[in-house]
């Protein structure tokens, strides 16, 4: 390390007359991209990384309501032959999203819809995780109109093995100077890339013997039938912490934190900081996590979801989960369950079921052409497949 002296002197010299001082080179440094920047097939690495630590997992499961002992505890996942603890699979996956927004959304105007979300290895605590982007596709109906963007994300830990890997849509408006330090870094993202068509984990299996204790209620395989609808009791109000939960996350979207330009934007986004969709994800797989997930093996992914209203601090959370499906695996004393998971603000999951009763399964996306209304409080809605224990 080289050492550098510069006396008080000296530094005044440098520092000049504050009176004659002439605003000759101003930067201003700007993130993200206009519809423009994009091009298909572009490859490239995000800045940054994060190490999920012990606590930092502690404290996104608990804030998150995970139920889930693989992610509460450490010696749950031993008994199940883990090596160490997971970190949560949501936890991962609103991670990664979060740093490729200085690349990809942080001019975004809204996040469209998650696709393909799929964790084909363990992330343990301790491991670091970066992530990486392909541009797939750009599409603009009208020429200076904001456009849809399509990537492909992935995560990978310090030793290049992907995480987890998903597809998402971004509406990008088009145009605007700046001076772009959103760097490709194409060559090198090129030679890590490594998506996958076909995905398959391989999970550890364990006598149920050692897991007595750990897990109550009726959240084995066989407690879950096709076409079963569940209404989560527990409702979670999203307080200013939002904000730092942004940012420890690696967020870097202004929506998410910064008043000023958030009222700026017109509506519905506009108005008090938006809540990160990857927090609103999190919160609402956690209400559900204590009726569905709590003897989970594994969280296999996402087909196809969407986030149909913005949520801001004050607005209270809750959950419906219904069976689409369950099926037999591979795997000793496990099955896989397939759930639609549905996420409502500001009232009840009774209630909700009460007032809108089937129509609240139907996507929201699909309303309007089969002449039906939009449903204001719902605010988010996911397919999800999940490996869980059976009882014996």
């Amino acid at each position: 390390m080289t050492q550098t002296n510069v006396s008080i002197s000296e530094w005044q010299e440098r520092s000049g007359n504050e009176l004659e001082f002439q605003l000759k080179q101003v930067r201003a440094p700007s993130y993200g991209r206009y519809l423009e920047n994009f091009e298909p097939g572009e490859t490239f690495f995000h800045p940054r990384g994060v190490t999920f630590n012990s606590s930092f997992v502690q404290d996104f499961a608990t804030t998150f309501m995970e139920s889930c002992p693989l992610f509460l505890n450490r010696e749950y996942p031993l008994s199940l032959d883990f090596k160490a603890q997971p970190v949560p699979p949501l936890m991962v996956l609103a991670t990664t999203l979060s740093l490729g927004v200085q690349n990809i959304s942080e001019k975004a105007i809204a996040h469209l819809g998650y696709y393909n979300v799929r964790f084909p290895r363990v992330t343990y605590v301790g491991e670091t995780l970066r992530a990486m982007s392909r541009v797939v596709d750009k599409k603009q109906k009208e020429p200076g109109k904001p456009g849809i963007v399509h990537v492909q994300t992935i995560g990978v830990n310090e030793n290049d093995q992907v995480c987890v890997q998903y597809e998402r849509k971004v509406l990008v408006p088009s145009g605007g100077e700046m001076e772009s330090i959103t760097e490709t870094n194409g060559e090198f993202a090129k030679k890590i890339w490594n998506w996958s068509e076909s995905v398959s984990i391989s999970l550890p299996t364990s006598s149920t013997q050692k897991l007595e204790g750990w897990t109550s209620g009726k959240t084995f395989f066989e407690d879950f039938d096709k076409d079963q609808v569940i209404l989560h009791e527990n409702g979670r109000t999203i307080t200013d912490e939002h904000i730092p939960w942004t940012y420890r996350l690696g967020n870097t979207h202004p929506l998410h934190f910064d008043s000023v330009y958030s009222h700026a934007q017109s509506a519905p986004m506009g108005g008090d900081p938006v809540v990160y969709g990857g927090l609103v994800f999190s919160w609402i797989a956690g209400l559900a996590s204590r009726d569905t997930t709590e003897n989970m093996v594994w969280d296999f992914g996402y087909n196809e979801g969407y986030h149909t209203q913005p949520l801001r601090s004050g607005d209270t959370l809750y959950a419906i989960s219904r069976v689409l499906d369950k099926s037999e695996l591979g795997v000793s004393g496990a099955g896989e369950v397939c759930f639609q998971l549905i996420g409502l603000k500001n009232i009840s999951s009774r209630q909700a079921l009460e007032k809108y009763g089937n129509e609240i399964f139907i996507k929201e996306n699909i309303k309007k052409k089969n002449g039906l209304e939009k449903i204001p409080a719902k605010v988010f809605e996911i397919e999800r497949k999940v490996c869980i224990r059976k009882r014996k």
